[in-house]
Order: C-alpha cells, then sequence, then structure tokens
C-alpha cells in the first residue's frame, strides 16, 4: 500500500511538474500570494523570522521582503515538482551561470573527502542533481513522519542518477556511513540550517540571535579532513526558469575542534548565502524555537496567529 500511495503522489507530482513554465509560475505565485493572504503557519512564520532575523528593516520593507518571500515559496514548491519529474539532463540545462565550480572540482581532486553545505536557499533539489552529474554523492536526509512520504522522496530523488546518489537518514548507522565515505575520499551533502534536537546541538550567532546549531558537520569535517565548501542554485531575474550555480570556500575554523568556533562559522556561510538573495531563503523554517538555558527567552513563534 506504501509504494502505490506513492506511486500516486509521483503521478500527481507529474501532472503539474510537465505543465509550461508560464502555467506553474502563475500558480506559484498563486499560492504564494494565497498563503500570505489566509495568514497559514508558513506565511507567518516567516514574517516572523524577518522580525527576528532582519530587525534593521522598516515595516514597509519588512512586508514587501515578506511578500517576495512568499511568492518565492510558492514557485518553490511547483519548480521542485518539475525538477523531480523530468530528467536531469533536462533540468541542468536550466543552469545558466556557474561561480566557484573550480573550487569544487579541486576539492574533488585532492581526495580527502568533500562535504557540501546546502542550505535551504534557491533550490536544492537541483543542486543535488548537479553534484550526482558530476560525483557519486550521498544526502543525509531527515525522513518524513509518514511511511508513503519517505517512499515519494526516495523515488523522486533516484531518477536516472540511481547509481550516483545515496540518501542517508540522519540516524547512527547513516552517520557512521557518512563518515566512511569521506575517509574513502567521496562526497556528502548535508542541509546544515535546520535546528537539531535539544542536545544534539549547541547555540551560536545566526543572524546577530542564537540559534541551537547541528554540530555534526563540524564534527565530520574536524574528524575526516575533509574539505567543506557551500553550495547552491539561486534563480536568476527574468520570465524564463534559470539558475546560478554558486559555490563558496566554508568560513575559516569551520573544522575547529572547539563546537563554538565552529558552529559559529557555519552559521556565518549559511547566512552569508541567504543575505546575498534573502527572498530565495527558507524563511517558513521555525529555526529559534529552542532558546538558551538561563536566558530568560521564550519560544518567539508561541503567540502567533495561525490562520487568521
Amino acid at each position: 500500500m506504501t509504494e502505490f500511495l506513492a506511486s500516486l503522489l509521483h503521478w500527481g507530482a507529474t501532472a503539474v511538474g510537465r505543465l509550461p513554465w508560464a502555467l506553474q509560475r502563475a500558480l506559484g505565485n498563486a499560492l504564494g500570494g494565497l498563503t500570505r493572504r489566509l495568514g497559514t503557519r508558513e506565511s507567518v512564520v516567516a514574517l516572523r523570522n524577518l522580525e527576528l532575523a532582519l530587525p534593521g528593516l522598516d515595516a514597509a520593507g519588512r512586508q514587501s521582503l515578506h511578500r517576495e518571500v512568499m511568492r518565492t515559496t510558492g514557485r518553490q514548491a511547483i519548480e521542485t515538482l518539475r525538477l523531480w519529474t523530468r530528467p536531469h539532463a533536462d533540468n541542468l540545462r536550466l543552469i545558466r551561470e556557474t561561480h566557484g565550480e573550480d573550487l569544487f572540482d579541486a576539492a574533488t581532486a585532492a581526495g580527502r573527502g568533500v562535504i557540501v553545505a546546502a542550505p535551504h536557499h534557491g533550490n536544492w533539489e537541483l543542486l543535488n542533481q548537479w553534484l550526482a552529474a558530476r560525483t557519486p554523492l550521498a544526502i543525509l536526509y531527515k525522513p518524513p513522519a509518514s511511511s508513503v512520504g519517505e517512499a515519494f522522496l526516495r523515488r523522486v530523488r533516484a531518477d536516472t542518477d540511481a547509481d550516483r546518489i545515496t540518501q542517508v537518514r540522519a540516524e547512527g548507522p547513516g552517520i557512521r556511513q557518512l563518515y566512511k565515505t569521506l575517509k574513502d575520499g567521496g562526497v556528502i551533502g548535508i542541509l546544515p540550517d535546520q535546528q537539531p534536537k535539544a542536545g544534539d546541538g549547541v547555540f551560536a550567532p545566526f543572524f546577530g540571535k542564537q540559534a541551537l546549531t547541528m554540530t555534526l558537520l563540524s564534527r565530520l569535517a574536524e574528524r575526516s579532513g575533509a574539505a567543506v565548501l557551500f553550495a547552491c542554485c539561486e534563480r536568476l531575474d527574468g520570465r524564463d526558469l534559470a539558475y546560478a550555480l554558486r559555490i563558496d570556500p566554508a568560513p575559516d575554523g569551520i573544522d575547529h575542534p572547539d563546537t563554538a568556533v565552529s558552529v559559529a562559522a557555519l552559521n556565518a556561510g549559511v547566512e552569508a548565502m541567504a543575505r546575498r538573495a534573502p527572498a530565495q531563503y527558507q524563511w517558513t523554517y521555525k529555526r529559534y524555537t529552542l532558546r538558551p538555558p538561563g536566558s530568560g527567552e521564550t519560544n518567539p513563534y508561541r503567540d502567533l496567529e495561525i490562520g487568521r
């Protein structure tokens, strides 16, 4: 039954993903506008995050950015269905600019392993496909609560590169698999900006506010000696669907044995990417739910009115 339901989801995703881009763009814009007008969870969380992370914006600027964030979020959902259900070779032709590709080539050629930090910025699914076209890749993921959802993700992320993408669950055996991949000189991809469970991370500044941050990436870098790069596929302005691939070196200290130093460097790398094109960052995620012990701070999302 799980596979059958996953197949139905895949069929629906394919139906939307094969629509002409002009119609997909209109659907994405409409979806983003609707979520904003309805005051959905994603919309109100995004607005609160902009208040927390970018306090220098005046009310008009914040509302303008929020409008663009929600429009971009709607497009992201539709674009991802397109990327999941079309041949990877066709998708890669959407990348019209590349920046820092030489950094990736040099890191892989060095043979000491590469960690690609891929924040929720631009379209990370297209980034996965670009990486898989260059080298076998292990990607860490947090399995959905639904077994149907997990089966669906495995199906759409495999496509024609099934033998080059290894999807690794964010659990003990999976972490050991990532470490072995790095020791063998391989490449792994990690989404570094999700809030870990209490006890699985440390607090570090993120847009000037303390945020619980994963230590996994930094520990893997320190113990394996692997290179760390930040990467994303940012959308380019224009009527056509097009992206720029951007690869940046990690900030100094990301492999420091002191976790306070290394996770601060990790957050600095994510923040630099988000500031470059703030409307393309995933502001709909509750990044500051957990607060530092003894700070007296409370969950900043607790008072939000959802669905107003």
